[in-house]
């Protein structure tokens, strides 16, 4: 199914947002994800469906200032 990944589109087999993350090499313990631009708890991802369409926003979080 096609999915957009921060801005692009990809295709994935992954049915929930964990194993999209896992799949895209992504490391779950250092991300925040927004889904069809809502906040998931890092604690939901392993159950959070992900659907043809859904637009997908992970974010890192950065030092500066």
């Amino acid at each position: 199914m096609k999915i957009e990944l921060n801005g692009q589109v990809i295709n994935t087999e992954a049915s929930t947002l964990a194993e999209l993350l896992h799949l895209q090499q992504i490391d779950i313990s250092c991300v925040a994800c927004a889904l069809n631009g809502h906040f998931i708890p890092r604690g939901q991802y392993a159950t959070q469906p992900i659907e043809a369409g859904c637009q997908l926003e992970v974010l890192a979080p950065m030092q500066g200032g």
